[in-house]
């Protein structure tokens, strides 16, 4: 567990904000498990709850070729078909009901904006580079990077080249570091096989008024 702050902010939370121009900035906290749990507070220059419109669900719902399955299987899984759309190039492989694992091969870069609002995503880089833009800042990836985002979180993902290769975890669950290797404090121990120093957080980017 540790603090990190990008920008401005009060001095103490859940007081009036304003701008150099005396416009308020609208408090938000953002968890993953309610009020309970890891949580940032965020400011925002217009209201996070705001909604321009509602279109047409897409369903979404992985389809499943064998159901209750023991019988060993090998995957290819590089032999995942490539897409132009990131969200259209995730294939599941294998589900549970606590989580989703797959491969997607995405070629471009996303032209809008997502939020998985059920489930922290893990994406492992096998192949390719680019750049995670959230509502937090951007996050510089290349090949061997976990990505970990939290459910809610709004993203979009800028590829620097075409030949992509994602293993992705889809989980209900909240994704932390094991507990095993946490001291009461939350602090990384000496026997993790990563530590603080091997974390990076997104580089704060100035908000835009759109």
């Amino acid at each position: 567990m540790r603090y990190h702050q990008s920008g401005k902010v009060p001095q103490k939370r859940h007081t009036i904000f304003k701008s150099e121009d005396e416009q308020f900035y609208y408090e938000q906290l953002f968890g993953t498990e309610g009020f309970h749990g890891i949580s940032s507070l965020l400011y925002h220059i217009h209201r996070p709850t705001q909604i321009k419109s509602i279109s047409e669900p897409k369903d979404v719902t992985p389809k499943i070729a064998v159901e209750k399955n023991v019988t060993p299987r090998m995957f290819k899984g590089m032999n995942v078909i490539a897409e132009d759309d990131f969200l259209d190039s995730r294939k599941v492989l294998m589900l549970n009901n606590d989580l989703k694992m797959g491969l997607a091969k995405p070629r471009k870069s996303s032209e809008y904006f997502y939020k998985n609002a059920e489930c922290d995503e893990l994406l492992f880089i096998h192949e390719g580079n680019g750049t995670l833009k959230t509502f937090v800042g951007n996050l510089d990836f290349s090949v061997g990077d976990y990505l970990i985002i939290p459910r809610g979180t709004i993203y979009q993902i800028d590829f620097k080249e075409e030949k992509n290769v994602i293993f992705f975890v889809e989980a209900h669950s909240p994704i932390y570091t094991p507990k095993r290797y946490r001291n009461e404090f939350g602090q990384l121990l000496e026997h993790s096989p990563f530590c603080e120093r091997d974390i990076i957080v997104p580089s704060f980017v100035e908000p835009k008024d759109e």
